[in-house]
């Protein structure tokens, strides 16, 4: 049972209280609405799942959680505080950061080069001080280092470190990316079709790391992904969009059986 304070999971996990509110989401481009009138919340510590199909505005969901769309109605609550329209950097700055459905990655620099560029909106030195790397720049990369080598051994990429991403194959690029993602040190992680074109082994493997980051970062992750047996397995709880509306939530037993989302995402199950 869900509660202001939160709710547990059926492993025993605490869920703590909403994080991020969405408030009667409504999103239009021109005449199309891309989005109507959606309401959920998501709390801290948990996997929360958005899904449904092509076409049914998660992708658009997840830009406005991200601060990328404003919807024309609505309002988007974060931590306790009504969200005003906001630059990328300062959605950063928040606490929230994300990875793409298609991989977005400086190709020509090496794994470690990239996740640095996560780190980006926690340094402090001047650009002076950073362009002569000397005194308070030089201990702070330093140390913002030393923070991208432990998420680096955490995802297991050590033999790829000094490797230029273009020469990755894909599974590895996605772990890329969401190590960059990572070393901001989000409160909330948004991943966007993580598992997407991936064989099955690297989805076992994301699955694992995804679960890891919920447990031992306490990050609290929404997620967008196809694969049902992955959001079934993964997911405290679900939202189901259909052409821009909503039309399920909550944990997942009572998603599969909704029979709503059957018959609009899920399929009909014969005897």
């Amino acid at each position: 049972m869900t509660t202001d304070e939160g709710y547990m999971t059926a492993d025993g996990r605490k869920i703590g209280g909403v994080l991020m509110e969405m408030k009667n989401i409504t999103l239009r481009f021109g005449g199309v609405k891309a989005i109507t009138d959606i309401s959920f919340d998501i709390r801290e510590g948990e996997i929360r799942a958005i899904i449904g199909p092509n076409g049914a505005g998660k992708s658009s969901m997840l830009n406005v959680i991200s601060g990328f769309y404003v919807p024309q109605e609505g309002e988007v609550w974060f931590r306790g505080k009504k969200r005003a329209p906001m630059k990328p950097y300062e959605v950063a700055r928040q606490g929230i950061a994300r990875t793409f459905q298609n991989i977005a990655l400086f190709e020509g620099m090496s794994v470690l080069d990239n996740i640095m560029t996560g780190r980006l909106t926690l340094m402090q030195a001047g650009l002076a001080s950073q362009a002569l790397w000397w005194g308070a720049a030089q201990r702070e990369e330093t140390a913002h280092r030393e923070k991208v080598e432990k998420i680096i051994d955490f995802l297991e990429i050590q033999h790829i470190r000094k490797t230029p991403v273009g020469r990755l194959p894909y599974g590895l690029k996605k772990r890329v990316e969401l190590a960059r993602a990572l070393a901001a040190e989000p409160k909330l992680l948004l991943l966007d079709e993580p598992m997407a074109g991936m064989n099955v082994e690297e989805k076992e493997d994301m699955c694992r790391f995804i679960l890891d980051v919920n447990d031992e970062f306490g990050t609290t992750i929404a997620l967008i992904e196809h694969d049902m047996g992955v959001v079934m397995d993964l997911s405290d709880r679900v939202v189901v969009m259909d052409y821009g509306k909503k039309i399920g939530d909550g944990p997942p037993e009572e998603v599969r059986a909704n029979p709503e989302v059957i018959r609009a995402y899920l399929g009909v199950e014969h005897a």
